[in-house]
């Protein structure tokens, strides 16, 4: 089946530099492995022929796309194993870099949602698995340090009827020991999504989002993550922290709400701006200069198996306080968005899911950022 390409944007920073032909892409991480340039895809699942549409089912064993920079865009060189890879992280420790990647589930349908997560590390230019871990329905990595303790927060879980966890099954953070990972905290939610860690007046913070239990912010204490402060009930799906203006800021994205942008007072984060009704899925800030801006990226409206999923993601500017939109652009099921500089140029890669009859074979695309447009 052809993939739905998104037109070229019309609006003025942003102009289609490559399209990645990507399958329920869920993620865009790129990173760099000493002066080499990496991207790469996690995939949801392949369409299966004859397999009525529906943004659940799909085949979940796919591999994830390892792109290098070359040439001035991004050319494939590798795929690695990660059925259902919903996220992909790399991060470094003890000297070596390694890539997470959070794998939601298995199979053709029925589906297999206890699977182990897969952790590689890089060794002479190749990925070879260092550790797997025992996930349900895995979201996303998160990779942080406090002092000289180093975590790893998983945000997992799913409530869908018929699935039950061989363990708890609840979102978890692992600590670093002895070059492994081991539970260090399990707290209480049951459809994670997203993580964002920060400080704030010398205080170490934790946002977690999670689906069907409230989204919080956790402050440490010094032995674990105490819950601080609530901002939804339901429906989170990521925070984003930054300090602009002397001020400290903290986005929240919504899936079936305002997308809102709260303000520290010294004590709590206080709402400040709305940033978009329903559909929010994921933010990127970046900064060119004095100016500061921040992507929003919209997923769906409506409800799965079918659900609305040609929506208009937003590029804000920070002016006087306040974001302002600087233009729209159209996503397909939009997951993430990465910015980069590479070749002195600026660049913006963002993740589509999903054609508008709900079909994963939907490009991903990278688009060229002009600032002069601005």
């Amino acid at each position: 089946m052809p993939t739905t390409d998104p037109s070229p944007s019309t609006a003025k920073m942003l102009s289609v530099h490559q399209r990645l032909a990507t399958s329920g892409a869920r993620s865009v991480h790129v990173f760099r492995v000493g002066d080499r340039l990496h991207l790469v895809v996690p995939q949801l699942a392949e369409d299966v022929p004859g397999q009525p549409p529906n943004m659940n089912g799909g085949n979940a064993d796919v591999d994830a796309l390892l792109y290098h920079w070359e040439g001035g865009q991004f050319v494939e060189r590798d795929r690695l194993p990660s059925p259902s890879g919903e996220d992909a992280l790399s991060f470094r420790s003890g000297g070596t870099t390694y890539l997470a990647f959070a794998n939601l589930r298995t199979g053709k349908g029925p589906y297999e949602t206890d699977v182990d997560s897969l952790i590689y590390r890089e060794e002479d230019g190749k990925w070879i698995v260092d550790e797997t871990l025992p996930t349900f329905g895995a979201k996303q990595w998160h990779h942080f340090s406090i002092d000289d303790r180093e975590f790893l927060a998983l945000a997992q879980g799913l409530t869908m009827p018929g699935l039950t966890p061989r363990g708890h099954g609840r979102s978890v953070i692992f600590e670093r020991v002895d070059g492994r990972w081991q539970e260090f905290q399990v707290l209480g939610g049951r459809w994670g999504y997203n993580w964002a860690y920060f400080r704030v007046d010398g205080h170490h913070f934790l946002g977690y989002a999670d689906q069907v239990s409230p989204s919080v912010v956790y402050r440490w204490d010094g032995n674990s993550f105490m819950p601080y402060q609530t901002f939804g009930e339901r429906f989170g799906r990521s925070f984003l922290h930054f300090s602009q203006d002397g001020g400290e800021w903290l986005a929240f994205a919504c899936i079936n709400g305002d997308s809102t942008l709260y303000h520290w007072n010294g004590e709590l984060f206080e709402p400040h701006q709305s940033l978009g009704g329903p559909g929010g899925r994921e933010f990127e800030l970046f900064r060119h200069g004095d100016d500061l801006f921040l992507v929003r990226v919209c997923f769906i409206q409506g409800k799965p198996p079918v659900a609305k999923t040609d929506l208009m993601s937003q590029l804000y500017r920070w002016d006087h306080g306040k974001f302002e939109v600087v233009e729209e652009f159209p996503t397909f099921g939009g997951t993430d968005a990465s910015f980069f500089e590479a070749d002195g140029r600026s660049f913006l890669v963002v993740a589509n899911s999903l054609t508008p009859d709900v079909r994963f074979r939907q490009d991903s695309i990278v688009y060229e950022v002009s600032f002069d447009h601005a």
